[in-house]
């Protein structure tokens, strides 16, 4: 038989209200890191931008001032006081018309001269400028595009005659020193991008070694929560140690605060139950009492009785722990099972497994044989022939520690459909249950609760009696 598919369908209860996580230390210190140097990286692009920009344009201001150097060493008077230029440039590109680099001279009288490149155009704007004035302008919007240029005035002697007042301008256009300065930030961008990357980089790093004895206390914690190890064990650096010793002392001091408890109601329960043993006894052989008389007190000393049993075994329940030992379940149940087919061995009752390999419980031990014995009792008890134990780890869903599936099924009378709910129904104690399936549900219940799970009822499509379901889920 595939018990499995005799199983119900159940999932574990989910909250779907997801509250956005903060961000990791790692993320935090990458992101700051990446701003500072998106910023610091920036400033010095800029700065450096900036910088070059200006370089370009006084070397274009020295080589315009060069130029026009040059053109007024090579003029010469003539005879009327005409200004003669030279005839062989300083650069071929004032004989190309158009090249974008112009040589102008103006004078007095209407004196007007240009190089071949600036033939045909218009440079009405140029200033007149007195002698030994200079002045560097740029960029302008012309008609010949954006420009720069250069002037410089002069008192050009002339033999046996006044001198002559010139004016020698150079210009020149700007897409030379703007694609300089474009072609010097594209490649300033790109190698500081390449920095800011191989920083970045370096960053991260560094971030994922120093993080690395976080994330080794962040494991340890995980094994401990899956019941690997006791204590947080491994070697952290000097500014973790306190942090760690007080995590073992306080999983130390939660051990020892939980044993002291159990022990306390086991105290509690050896003093309440042998006064009452005591009390029963003593009605019991009390000849000189009429049977009808006792029976009212034997029946209420019997309910007190069955009352402390059971609030000692709900308060002792555990419940889900964050550090708890991975309990194996195979080797306790059969130990259950052959306890009990000693009990009811009149009736002749097989129980069959099918447990999961490596199946185990996150929890108290106690807890555990309280809620498996309780349901394998209660299926002995009721069973005809057969009883089936079914256990399941279920996915962990990204969670430390799996879910549990544990099924409990015989082919006893059931449970009728319109009882089920008072079967389960909550705060009812277990002499106020149906009779038959009423025994120690009620500590099945609280211990389910207590490791937020479910239990359920329903028929055995096998064997046609009732079956438990009981899910755990990831922890």
């Amino acid at each position: 038989m595939d018990a499995g598919i005799a199983l119900p369908s159940l999932e574990a209860k989910t909250n779907n209200a997801t509250a956005r996580r903060p961000f990791s230390l790692a993320a935090r210190a990458a992101l700051t890191t990446a701003l500072v140097l998106a910023a610091f990286l920036g400033a010095i692009g800029l700065t450096l931008s900036q910088s070059y920009d200006s370089s370009e344009r006084n070397k274009l201001q020295d080589r315009l001032h060069d130029y026009v150097i040059t053109y007024i060493a090579g003029t010469d008077p003539r005879r009327d006081g005409t200004p003669l230029l030279p005839d062989t440039p300083p650069d071929p590109m004032f004989s190309r018309p158009g090249s974008g680099l112009y040589a102008v001279v103006t004078g007095e009288n209407g004196f007007h001269w240009e190089s071949p490149s600036a033939l045909e155009r218009d440079f009405g704007f140029l200033p007149k400028l007195a002698p030994g004035q200079q002045q560097f302008i740029g960029p302008i919007d012309t008609e010949l595009g954006r420009l720069y240029y250069y002037s410089f005035g002069i008192a050009l002697d002339v033999p046996n005659g006044n001198p002559v007042l010139l004016t020698f301008t150079v210009a020149q256009t700007e897409e030379e020193l703007e694609g300089n300065v474009a072609v010097y930030r594209r490649s300033l961008i790109g190698w500081l991008a390449l920095l800011g990357v191989m920083l970045i980089v370096l960053q991260l790093i560094l971030l994922y070694w120093s993080l690395t004895p976080l994330r080794k206390v962040a494991s340890d914690l995980s094994r401990i929560e899956r019941g690997k190890t006791d204590h947080l064990d491994s070697q952290y650096p000097l500014e973790l140690t306190g942090l760690t010793e007080r995590i073992n002392a306080f999983i130390d001091s939660e051990r020892v605060q939980r044993t002291r408890y159990r022990n306390t109601l086991a105290d509690l329960a050896h003093s309440l139950k042998t006064p009452l043993a005591v009390i029963r006894s003593q009605l019991e052989s009390a000849g000189d009492v009429p049977v009808a008389a006792r029976l009212p007190v034997l029946d209420q000393v019997r309910k007190m009785d069955e009352l402390v049993a059971y609030q000692l075994a709900r308060a002792a329940t555990t419940g889900s722990q964050t550090f708890a030992s991975a309990v194996p379940i195979a080797g306790h149940a059969e130990d259950l099972v052959q306890s009990l087919e000693k009990v009811y061995a009149a009736k002749n009752v097989l129980c069959e497994f099918d447990i999961q390999d490596n199946a185990a419980f996150y929890g108290e031990q106690g807890d555990l044989l309280e809620l498996m014995g309780n349901l394998l009792e209660n299926a002995f008890k009721w069973a005809r022939h057969h009883v089936l134990l079914v256990v399941k780890m279920q996915s962990a869903g990204g969670r430390q520690r799996p879910g549990l599936l544990l099924s409990v099924e015989d082919d006893g009378p059931g449970i009728d459909d319109d009882k089920i709910e008072k079967v389960l129904q909550r705060g009812v104690r277990g002499d106020e249950r149906v009779q038959g399936h009423g025994i120690g549900l009620s500590i099945v219940q609280d211990i389910v609760r207590a490791y937020h799970g479910e239990l359920t009822v329903d028929r055995s499509e096998e064997f046609g009696g009732a079956r438990f379901s009981v899910l755990l889920p990831p922890g």
